[in-house]
């Protein structure tokens, strides 16, 4: 099956398939993985529904698996937005629904009360309108809750041999195929070979603190790389470098396509025209660690992000959660996405938004009205659509 999988079409057919399974294991993973029917709802709403906040890079998709921790070229760890596919200059309460929807459908599956639900929207409220107090630093604060605090002590501590064992399970430098990683064409090796030969590529992975800026770069090997899940059928691809004149160091990056985003664009935006120089754009505003870590390419006539892999960088995986957690995940996630887009306005822009997101309150919920009954409408939707995609997904597989 491996080799087979060199044809387009037989990966277009294998990706497919490994997105319907991801998306019907859980109905958060089904948010997850489907942010065009969020947004497809989101287009329906009627015009006045959600506020109008100032035009900012927002994520855009702002769900709990695209923030994380994320490592600085100097070695610092912080929480940051970690996924900028969707970025664009447009509205910020839609960043705020989505992490809302994205909370509350973690909560259902963690078999917790509605009631928990309305308190996790009341934290998502407070902690973003705390990033918008004047004196913020547009950095995370110190109120991280115990269990963040342990994920970024073990990001931390993350070893390149970490992200070897995870990525690639593989001491050697090669990447092994099989169930992730699979064959290139002649053609995909060669053109690849031949970007990590152009300057501006090359210095990519040269960048970081402990690399020389003029050492030596080789690609060692390169695989197409099936993972994510709203991504899965574009063009992903991992790279294996060596860097130094006996390739002492390893470097592991991705290649991902860019495409048009499905976020809502505000009327005034000036935003690159080119989709991967538009998602590094976003990145340098929202999460400057990672945003100085990418570059904008063109391979095979698309339009790609590169970005170095690094052993600190975490994706954020709600299993279980209590009633506590819950909702200390929502205060301090949505403080961290409040200060992404804070650092883009000014002290004036920032009280007047935040006092724009605290009114409207629903009876005795600290929530305001427009993100209770949009996370409510949300819930039943995507609740209704992922019973339907198991039952076709079962459908298909028993054919």
């Amino acid at each position: 099956m491996a080799c087979q999988l060199i044809d387009p079409d037989a990966r277009k057919d294998a990706l497919a398939a490994a997105q319907r399974l991801k998306m019907a294991r859980s109905a958060h993973a089904y948010v997850r993985g489907n942010t065009a029917q969020f947004y497809d709802w989101l287009h329906h709403l009627k015009r006045g529904h959600l506020p109008e906040g100032p035009p900012i890079w927002i994520c855009g998709d702002c769900h709990v698996g695209n923030l994380g921790p994320l490592a600085h070229s100097d070695g610092r760890v912080e929480i940051q937005i970690r996924d900028l596919d969707q970025t664009v200059i447009g509205n910020p309460t839609h960043d705020i629904v989505r992490l809302g929807l994205s909370l509350a459908s973690a909560a259902r599956g963690s078999d917790l009360p509605g009631v928990t639900t309305a308190r996790i929207l009341e934290q998502i409220i407070e902690g973003y309108a705390g990033a918008m107090e004047p004196g913020q630093s547009g950095e995370e604060g110190n109120e991280i809750p115990e269990e963040m605090r342990l994920v970024v002590k073990t990001a931390t501590r993350r070893s390149w041999q970490n992200l070897v064992n995870e990525r690639i399970k593989n001491t050697k430098p090669t990447i092994p195929l099989g169930k992730r990683f699979w064959p290139l064409a002649a053609d995909e090796r060669s053109e690849i070979t031949r970007l990590f030969e152009k300057e501006h590529v090359r210095q990519l992975a040269t960048m970081l603190r402990s690399r020389i800026d003029d050492a030596p770069v080789e690609m060692l090997d390169a695989a197409y790389w099936k993972k994510g899940c709203s991504s899965l059928g574009k063009l992903r691809y991992c790279v294996l470098l060596g860097v130094g004149d006996k390739q002492s160091e390893l470097c592991l990056m991705d290649l991902k396509e860019a495409v048009q985003a499905a976020a809502p664009v505000d009327d005034s935006a000036d935003m690159p025209e080119d989709q991967a120089q538009r998602v590094v754009e976003g990145a340098r505003y929202l999460s400057p660690h990672l945003g100085e870590r990418m570059r904008a390419i063109q391979l095979f006539g698309r339009s790609i992000f590169i970005r170095e892999l690094l052993p600190q960088d975490l994706k954020i995986e709600l299993e279980t959660l209590t009633r506590k957690q819950a909702m200390n995940f929502a205060r301090f996630l949505a403080n961290v996405v409040g200060k992404a887009h804070a650092r883009q306005m000014d002290t004036d822009t920032r009280s007047k938004w935040s006092k724009e997101l605290s009114t409207a309150r629903t009876g005795d919920l600290n929530a305001p009205s427009w993100l209770w009954s949009s996370v409510v409408d949300l819930l039943a939707i995507h609740e209704k659509a992922y019973l339907e995609h198991c039952r076709l997904y079962a459908l298909n597989e028993s054919d």
